[in-house]
C-alpha cells in the first residue's frame, strides 16, 4: 500500500454517516425494526476462531462497521444487522482454514432480543418481497469516545482493558445461526466503536511502512474489545484487526 493512500486519516463528518436499509417484520405478534447496512460490506469479515473472535476491517469499511456501532448505542428499539458472511475472503497470512465466518447482530438491551429468535427473524427481512426504507443515518462524532492512548503498531493483549474492572456495561455474546449477537447498553457499544475506529486510522500508515504482516504479532495493527483478565467463561476475545488486502 502506498503512502498516497494512507492519506486521509482524519475523521469527518461523513464518517459518521453511513447508508442504511431499514426494514419493519412481523413475527410471532411482535413488530421488528431492523437497521442493516444499504450495501454489502465488502471489506469486513468477521470469523470464529480457535481463541475468540477476529473482525478483519479495511479503512472505509471499519469505519461503517463503527458507525454502525453508535447508531446500536443510539437505537434501543432497533436490531442492527451486519450480513458479513457475504464478504470475500480475506488472504490472511497464516490463516489455518478453520476458522469459522460469522455476520454480526447488534441489539441495544431495551430490545430483548432472544438469540434463539434471530434466525426466524432473519429469514423474514431476507425474503425477496420483504420491503425496505432506505435512509442516510447519521451520529454525531461526541458519541465516539476520546481514545486513552495513541495506537499504532503493537499487540492487542499489551493494551489496557477499555472497560473499568468489576463494570456490567459489556458486550454479551451469544452464537446463534451462524451469527454473533452483541448485546448490550449504549456505553459498551461506543467503546466497541472507538476500538474500531482507532484500528482504520492506524492500520494504513503501519501497512504503508513495509514492515506490515497480516496476524504478525507486533507487525500489524489491532485492537482487542476485552482484556484477556477480565473475560468470563461465557466471553471471549473479540480482536479487531486491520486487513489490507482482499480477495476480489
Amino acid at each position: 500500500m502506498s503512502a498516497s493512500k494512507t492519506a486521509g486519516a482524519a475523521l469527518t463528518r461523513d464518517d459518521f454517516r453511513v447508508k442504511i436499509a431499514v426494514q419493519r417484520v412481523r413475527q410471532d405478534g411482535a413488530d421488528h425494526r431492523v437497521i442493516r447496512p444499504a450495501g454489502p460490506l465488502k471489506n469486513g469479515a468477521l470469523y470464529r476462531a480457535r481463541q475468540g473472535y477476529d473482525l478483519l476491517v479495511d479503512r472505509p469499511d471499519g469505519r461503517r462497521i463503527g458507525t454502525l456501532l453508535l447508531l446500536a448505542a443510539r437505537s434501543p428499539r432497533s436490531v442492527v444487522y451486519l450480513p458479513l458472511r457475504a464478504t470475500a475472503p480475506e488472504p490472511w497470512f497464516g490463516r489455518g482454514g478453520d476458522e469459522e465466518p460469522l455476520d454480526l447482530v447488534l441489539a441495544h438491551r431495551a430490545v430483548q432480543l432472544r438469540p434463539s429468535f434471530w434466525k426466524q427473524l432473519r429469514t423474514r427481512v431476507n425474503a425477496a418481497n420483504a420491503p425496505r426504507e432506505l435512509r442516510t443515518a447519521r451520529v454525531p462524532a461526541s458519541d465516539l469516545p476520546e481514545a486513552e492512548h495513541d495506537g499504532g503498531v503493537h499487540d492487542a493483549a499489551a493494551r489496557p482493558a477499555p472497560y473499568a474492572p468489576g463494570s456490567e456495561d459489556r458486550l454479551g455474546q451469544h452464537v446463534h445461526a451462524r451469527t454473533l449477537v452483541l448485546t448490550g447498553g449504549p456505553t459498551a457499544f461506543r467503546e466497541a466503536a472507538r476500538e474500531v475506529f482507532a484500528v482504520t486510522k492506524d492500520g494504513p500508515p503501519a501497512a504503508a511502512s513495509g514492515l506490515y504482516l497480516n496476524g504478525g504479532c507486533n507487525y500489524h495493527v489491532c485492537r482487542a474489545l476485552y482484556s484477556w483478565p477480565d473475560l468470563s467463561d461465557r466471553r471471549e476475545q473479540i480482536h479487531v484487526e486491520f486487513a489490507p488486502s482482499w480477495a476480489r
